[in-house]
């Protein structure tokens, strides 16, 4: 069987713009600010379809042949638990967090580990991740009441090719001047402590989640950095959720093999045109694409390429 692309969901965001229509060559509704656009989802209110065959969904591919499409022991219930998006972040985002798995379940939510791929940014932009060294939960409550949390909060500069886990727990804001490649948790839970005194799309200013960030925010994480544009092949996250891995290929490079019944997969293609050897199929810059468990890839480059690998997310029990 050949990968499996899925037709891209668009999310119109108060922070988002046009990005992924210049970048990424994609056709964006008209008149729209979209900051998202979710790849591969498979949640009860969102689905992700075929793009060959629109009437079918992720959800449905799973329950015709759950232990062939995700590996021995997976059920037709469980959901798929990774979710796939890009960012396209013109203004700034929220300050916000998401619940640990110690206390989601009490707050109704649930826990959300992501890791962020910096496709393109601007001169000067950044990321807020983690508490800024030394900040203590009073000063940081003290500076939530009089409008300076931005003090409070680690700031630093990125570039293309940088890369961040941002666990469960982790206080964080995208800066103005971003795209970015998020891989999640299957999980739309985000509870936003601060919004800079914005107003939404409706004028009106959004819904802070205060009592529930606070019960979330890890109070002893500070100043974490980005892996800095790192050369070669490299593991970008290994956790517990998932692991991701980018590769550099040129023209002539020895294939990146995948044997089949190994691990279900994930191909995210940032840069350049990958080619399955083994089908001669061709993904472009920007495809996020579904390698089933039961079939195995010969990836090369057409030319030069830069992708990202994530697997091992079959392992991390979830609820269906």
């Amino acid at each position: 069987m050949n990968w499996i692309p899925f037709e891209p969901l668009y999310k119109e965001r108060v922070w988002g713009g046009r990005n992924l229509e210049t970048f990424l060559g994609r056709k964006l509704p008209q008149n729209q600010v979209i900051g998202e656009s979710w790849e591969i989802v498979d949640r009860e209110e969102t689905q992700s379809t075929l793009k060959e065959d629109p009437r079918r969904t992720l959800r449905q591919l799973i329950e015709e042949d759950p232990e062939g499409v995700m590996g021995p022991g997976w059920t037709a219930e469980r959901r798929f638990p990774i979710l796939v998006k890009w960012l396209d972040c013109q203004e700034r985002l929220s300050l916000q967090v998401h619940p640990p798995a110690s206390v989601a379940p009490a707050l109704n939510g649930e826990p959300k580990t992501e890791n962020w791929y910096i496709a393109k940014s601007a001169t000067g932009a950044g990321l807020l991740v983690g508490l800024a060294d030394g900040v203590s939960r009073e000063q940081f409550e003290a500076a939530l009441k009089d409008g300076t949390l931005e003090s409070c909060v680690h700031r630093c500069e990125v570039e293309a090719g940088d890369s961040i886990l941002v666990e469960s727990g982790r206080i964080h804001a995208i800066d103005a001047g971003n795209v970015i490649l998020e891989i999640q948790q299957n999980s739309d839970t985000t509870y936003r402590v601060y919004d800079w005194g914005r107003v939404g799309l409706d004028g009106n200013p959004r819904e802070l989640h205060v009592e529930q960030s606070m019960k979330s925010i890890d109070f002893d994480d500070y100043e974490p950095d980005p892996l800095r544009a790192p050369v070669g092949d490299v593991e970008l996250a290994n956790c517990k959720e998932f692991r991701i891995q980018k590769f550099e290929l040129k023209s002539g490079d020895a294939s990146i093999i995948l044997d089949a019944r190994e691990d279900a997969r994930l191909l995210h293609v940032v840069s350049g045109r990958v080619k399955d050897k083994l089908t001669g199929v061709v993904a472009e810059k920007g495809d996020n694409l579904f390698l089933p468990y039961h079939s195995g890839f010969e990836l090369e480059a057409v030319n030069a390429a830069t992708f990202l690998l994530t697997d091992q997310f079959t392992e991390y029990p979830l609820s269906s």
